[in-house]
């Protein structure tokens, strides 16, 4: 595949961005995996070793994202669909910067060197 056929829908706010994100716990590793088509959508797809109780999924993904981005992890929040696989996920900071940082993230999974 020569370029990413699927393009991630980032919601903006007035404190940052929306990321929709499917989140699989109790994986091997934590890892952000790239996108993935999901019910009409895209999203981004994400793994983590926690389990999903006592909110400790979410936790780890806020936490994997924070460091995926550079980013303070008090700037990353699970916002909606806690208990749910899909997750709308909160990003604090600049929208226009964060959506190029996102985008620069992704092309670099995409790369043979990674």
């Amino acid at each position: 595949m020569d370029g990413p056929l699927l393009k991630l829908n980032l919601r903006q706010t007035p404190t940052g961005l929306i990321v929709a994100v499917r989140l699989t716990p109790k994986a091997a590793r934590d890892a952000i995996e790239g996108l993935e088509a999901f019910d009409g959508d895209t999203v981004l797809k994400a793994r983590v070793r926690a389990l999903p109780e006592a909110g400790r999924a979410n936790a780890a993904l806020e936490k994997l994202i924070a460091k995926w981005l550079g980013l303070p992890q008090s700037a990353v929040s699970v916002v909606q669909g806690g208990k749910s696989r899909i997750k709308q996920v909160a990003v604090e900071g600049n929208g226009v910067a964060l959506s190029a940082l996102i985008c620069t993230r992704l092309a670099e999974l995409n790369s043979p060197s990674s």
